[in-house]
Protein backbone atom coordinates (compact mmCIF):
# COMPACT_ATOMS: atom_id res chain seq x y z
CA UNK A 1 0.00 0.00 0.00
CA UNK A 2 1.96 3.42 -0.94
CA UNK A 3 0.07 6.49 0.71
CA UNK A 4 1.38 9.53 -0.53
CA UNK A 5 3.46 11.51 1.94
CA UNK A 6 1.25 14.67 1.55
CA UNK A 7 -1.60 11.97 2.10
CA UNK A 8 -0.53 10.56 5.98
CA UNK A 9 0.43 14.47 6.48
CA UNK A 10 -3.05 16.14 6.14
CA UNK A 11 -4.47 12.69 7.74
CA UNK A 12 -2.84 13.26 10.74
CA UNK A 13 -3.41 16.69 11.04
CA UNK A 14 -6.83 16.32 10.62
CA UNK A 15 -6.62 12.75 13.44
CA UNK A 16 -3.70 12.90 15.29
CA UNK A 17 -2.42 9.35 16.28
CA UNK A 18 -5.57 7.42 14.36
CA UNK A 19 -4.89 4.79 12.80
CA UNK A 20 -8.32 3.58 10.64
CA UNK A 21 -8.88 -0.01 10.66
CA UNK A 22 -9.66 0.38 7.45
CA UNK A 23 -5.80 0.10 6.37
CA UNK A 24 -5.99 -3.61 7.52
CA UNK A 25 -9.67 -4.75 5.91
CA UNK A 26 -9.90 -2.35 2.80
CA UNK A 27 -5.79 -1.64 1.84
CA UNK A 28 -6.60 -1.00 -1.58
CA UNK A 29 -9.71 1.21 -1.02
CA UNK A 30 -8.19 3.73 1.28
CA UNK A 31 -5.46 3.92 -0.70
CA UNK A 32 -7.39 5.37 -3.94
CA UNK A 33 -9.10 7.32 -1.37
CA UNK A 34 -6.83 8.96 1.22
CA UNK A 35 -4.43 9.86 -1.53
CA UNK A 36 -7.48 11.32 -3.81
CA UNK A 37 -9.15 13.25 -0.96
CA UNK A 38 -6.58 13.90 1.09
CA UNK A 39 -3.74 14.98 -1.14
CA UNK A 40 -5.06 15.67 -4.98
CA UNK A 41 -8.11 17.24 -3.78
CA UNK A 42 -6.67 19.54 -0.58
CA UNK A 43 -3.63 20.43 -2.96
CA UNK A 44 -5.87 21.61 -6.07
CA UNK A 45 -6.39 24.87 -4.98
CA UNK A 46 -5.74 27.45 -2.16
CA UNK A 47 -8.77 27.14 -0.18
CA UNK A 48 -7.96 26.98 3.41
CA UNK A 49 -8.24 24.26 5.61
CA UNK A 50 -10.94 26.40 7.88
CA UNK A 51 -13.24 27.02 4.90
CA UNK A 52 -12.63 23.30 3.54
CA UNK A 53 -13.66 21.76 6.30
CA UNK A 54 -16.84 24.21 6.73
CA UNK A 55 -18.00 23.15 3.67
CA UNK A 56 -17.21 19.35 4.35
CA UNK A 57 -19.30 19.55 7.69
CA UNK A 58 -22.20 21.65 5.79
CA UNK A 59 -22.07 18.60 2.67
CA UNK A 60 -22.55 15.92 5.19
CA UNK A 61 -25.42 17.52 6.99
CA UNK A 62 -26.69 17.94 3.39
CA UNK A 63 -26.04 14.56 2.19
CA UNK A 64 -27.16 12.74 5.58
CA UNK A 65 -23.82 11.36 6.01
CA UNK A 66 -24.15 11.17 10.21
CA UNK A 67 -20.97 8.82 10.53
CA UNK A 68 -18.69 10.61 8.48
CA UNK A 69 -19.79 13.93 9.59
CA UNK A 70 -19.18 12.47 13.50
CA UNK A 71 -15.77 11.16 12.08
CA UNK A 72 -14.80 15.01 10.95
CA UNK A 73 -16.27 17.17 13.07
CA UNK A 74 -13.46 16.70 15.61
CA UNK A 75 -11.21 16.75 12.71
CA UNK A 76 -12.67 20.47 11.47
CA UNK A 77 -12.21 21.80 15.58
CA UNK A 78 -8.70 20.37 14.70
CA UNK A 79 -8.46 22.63 11.65
CA UNK A 80 -10.23 25.85 13.65
CA UNK A 81 -13.57 25.61 13.32
CA UNK A 82 -15.49 26.82 16.41
CA UNK A 83 -17.78 25.40 18.84
CA UNK A 84 -20.00 27.93 17.52
CA UNK A 85 -19.28 27.97 13.57
CA UNK A 86 -20.41 24.12 14.00
CA UNK A 87 -23.68 24.82 16.08
CA UNK A 88 -24.48 27.51 13.53
CA UNK A 89 -24.49 24.72 10.83
CA UNK A 90 -26.72 22.59 12.71
CA UNK A 91 -29.27 24.87 13.24
CA UNK A 92 -29.16 26.81 9.72
CA UNK A 93 -29.65 23.36 8.53
CA UNK A 94 -32.78 23.00 9.85
CA UNK A 95 -34.15 25.47 7.39
CA UNK A 96 -33.10 23.71 4.67
CA UNK A 97 -33.43 20.13 5.48
CA UNK A 98 -36.19 20.15 7.97
CA UNK A 99 -35.62 18.60 12.17
CA UNK A 100 -36.27 15.25 10.47
CA UNK A 101 -32.98 15.30 9.14
CA UNK A 102 -31.05 17.23 10.96
CA UNK A 103 -31.75 15.98 14.33
CA UNK A 104 -29.24 12.98 14.51
CA UNK A 105 -26.54 16.06 13.23
CA UNK A 106 -27.43 17.92 16.38
CA UNK A 107 -27.02 15.23 18.78
CA UNK A 108 -23.96 14.21 17.75
CA UNK A 109 -22.43 17.93 17.81
CA UNK A 110 -23.47 18.32 21.26
CA UNK A 111 -22.03 14.75 21.65
CA UNK A 112 -18.82 15.81 20.78
CA UNK A 113 -18.59 18.99 21.89
CA UNK A 114 -19.26 17.32 25.06
CA UNK A 115 -16.26 15.15 25.05
CA UNK A 116 -14.03 17.89 24.03
CA UNK A 117 -14.67 19.74 27.11
CA UNK A 118 -17.41 22.16 26.08
CA UNK A 119 -19.59 23.05 28.09
CA UNK A 120 -23.25 23.55 26.77
CA UNK A 121 -24.99 25.79 25.71
CA UNK A 122 -22.92 28.08 24.50
CA UNK A 123 -23.33 31.62 24.34
CA UNK A 124 -26.48 32.89 22.22
CA UNK A 125 -25.87 34.30 19.08
CA UNK A 126 -29.53 35.54 18.10
CA UNK A 127 -30.16 38.85 17.19
CA UNK A 128 -34.00 38.71 16.45
CA UNK A 129 -36.99 38.66 18.80
CA UNK A 130 -40.33 36.82 18.03
CA UNK A 131 -41.43 41.11 17.17
CA UNK A 132 -38.54 41.65 15.23
CA UNK A 133 -37.30 39.19 13.24
CA UNK A 134 -39.06 40.22 10.29
CA UNK A 135 -37.87 43.14 9.84
CA UNK A 136 -34.51 41.44 10.13
CA UNK A 137 -35.17 38.49 7.90
CA UNK A 138 -36.48 41.26 5.47
CA UNK A 139 -33.07 43.34 6.03
CA UNK A 140 -31.01 40.12 5.73
CA UNK A 141 -32.62 39.16 1.97
CA UNK A 142 -32.49 42.30 0.81
CA UNK A 143 -28.35 42.50 2.10
CA UNK A 144 -27.82 39.27 0.28
CA UNK A 145 -30.38 38.96 -3.00
CA UNK A 146 -31.40 43.12 -3.65
CA UNK A 147 -33.66 45.65 -3.39
CA UNK A 148 -36.31 43.43 -5.28
CA UNK A 149 -36.63 41.07 -2.10
CA UNK A 150 -37.87 44.20 0.01
CA UNK A 151 -41.63 43.03 -0.12
CA UNK A 152 -41.12 39.05 -1.02
CA UNK A 153 -42.55 38.18 2.51
CA UNK A 154 -45.55 39.39 0.81
CA UNK A 155 -45.97 38.06 -2.59
CA UNK A 156 -47.28 35.19 -4.09
CA UNK A 157 -50.76 33.88 -4.12
CA UNK A 158 -52.81 34.47 -0.88
CA UNK A 159 -53.22 30.57 -0.12
CA UNK A 160 -49.90 30.23 -0.28
CA UNK A 161 -48.31 33.86 0.79
CA UNK A 162 -47.72 32.55 4.28
CA UNK A 163 -44.95 30.66 2.60
CA UNK A 164 -43.22 33.31 1.40
CA UNK A 165 -43.74 35.15 5.03
CA UNK A 166 -42.67 32.34 6.84
CA UNK A 167 -38.82 32.13 4.64
CA UNK A 168 -38.08 35.77 5.31
CA UNK A 169 -39.25 35.69 8.87
CA UNK A 170 -38.15 31.92 9.92
CA UNK A 171 -35.07 31.14 7.04
CA UNK A 172 -33.67 34.62 7.22
CA UNK A 173 -35.05 36.44 10.10
CA UNK A 174 -34.49 33.81 12.57
CA UNK A 175 -31.05 31.75 11.24
CA UNK A 176 -29.40 34.56 8.93
CA UNK A 177 -29.45 36.96 11.25
CA UNK A 178 -27.26 34.98 13.81
CA UNK A 179 -23.88 35.91 15.08
CA UNK A 180 -21.75 33.26 14.90
CA UNK A 181 -21.65 32.98 10.69
CA UNK A 182 -21.23 35.77 8.55
CA UNK A 183 -23.39 36.13 5.05
CA UNK A 184 -20.84 35.23 2.95
CA UNK A 185 -20.37 31.83 5.19
CA UNK A 186 -23.83 31.31 5.62
CA UNK A 187 -24.78 31.74 2.13
CA UNK A 188 -21.81 29.20 1.39
CA UNK A 189 -22.77 26.16 3.71
CA UNK A 190 -26.72 26.92 2.32
CA UNK A 191 -24.83 26.02 -1.03
CA UNK A 192 -23.46 23.30 0.38
CA UNK A 193 -26.97 21.87 1.79
CA UNK A 194 -29.24 22.38 -2.04
CA UNK A 195 -26.25 21.06 -3.53
CA UNK A 196 -25.56 17.99 -1.23
CA UNK A 197 -29.20 16.91 -1.12
CA UNK A 198 -29.58 16.79 -4.83
CA UNK A 199 -33.87 17.72 -6.15
CA UNK A 200 -33.64 21.13 -5.48
CA UNK A 201 -31.62 23.09 -8.35
CA UNK A 202 -33.97 25.68 -8.94
CA UNK A 203 -33.21 26.76 -5.54
CA UNK A 204 -29.15 26.04 -5.72
CA UNK A 205 -28.79 28.29 -9.08
CA UNK A 206 -30.70 31.27 -6.95
CA UNK A 207 -28.09 30.54 -4.32
CA UNK A 208 -25.12 30.31 -6.76
CA UNK A 209 -26.34 33.73 -7.59
CA UNK A 210 -26.59 35.41 -4.17
CA UNK A 211 -23.12 33.66 -2.99
CA UNK A 212 -21.71 35.50 -6.31
CA UNK A 213 -23.42 38.85 -5.69
CA UNK A 214 -22.22 38.97 -2.05
CA UNK A 215 -18.60 37.55 -2.73
CA UNK A 216 -18.18 34.03 -2.91
CA UNK A 217 -17.41 34.10 -6.98
CA UNK A 218 -17.73 31.53 -9.47
CA UNK A 219 -13.70 30.60 -8.65
CA UNK A 220 -14.60 30.18 -5.50
CA UNK A 221 -17.80 27.86 -5.71
CA UNK A 222 -15.66 25.86 -7.79
CA UNK A 223 -12.96 25.37 -5.43
CA UNK A 224 -16.16 24.35 -2.84
CA UNK A 225 -17.38 22.07 -4.96
CA UNK A 226 -14.08 20.41 -5.92
CA UNK A 227 -13.32 19.90 -2.65
CA UNK A 228 -16.81 17.96 -1.24
CA UNK A 229 -16.45 15.53 -4.47
CA UNK A 230 -14.82 13.26 -2.38
CA UNK A 231 -17.92 13.31 0.39
CA UNK A 232 -21.31 13.47 -2.18
CA UNK A 233 -19.86 12.00 -5.44
CA UNK A 234 -19.56 13.20 -9.36
CA UNK A 235 -23.02 13.36 -9.75
CA UNK A 236 -24.26 15.87 -7.11
CA UNK A 237 -21.15 18.06 -7.78
CA UNK A 238 -21.28 18.30 -11.55
CA UNK A 239 -25.23 19.64 -10.86
CA UNK A 240 -23.97 21.79 -8.83
CA UNK A 241 -21.40 23.41 -11.02
CA UNK A 242 -24.40 23.68 -13.47
CA UNK A 243 -25.94 25.49 -11.49
CA UNK A 244 -23.48 27.76 -10.81
CA UNK A 245 -22.66 28.11 -14.38
CA UNK A 246 -26.25 28.96 -14.89
CA UNK A 247 -26.33 31.39 -12.32
CA UNK A 248 -23.23 33.42 -13.78
CA UNK A 249 -24.60 33.15 -17.30
CA UNK A 250 -27.89 34.98 -15.67
CA UNK A 251 -25.74 37.92 -14.51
Amino acid sequence: MSITENAKKYHEKMFPGYHSSFFETDPEFIERFDNFAFDEVVNSDDLDDHTRMIAILAVLIGCQGIDEYRAMLPAALNFGVTPVEAKEMVYQAVAYLGIGRVFPFLHVVNETLTEHGVNLPLEGQSTTTTENRLHGGIRAQVDIFGEEMRDFWKSGPEESRHINLWLTDNCFGDYYTRTGLDYRQREMITFCFLAAQGGCEPQLTSHASANMRIGNDRSFLIKIISQCIPFIGYTRSLNALRCVNEAEMAG
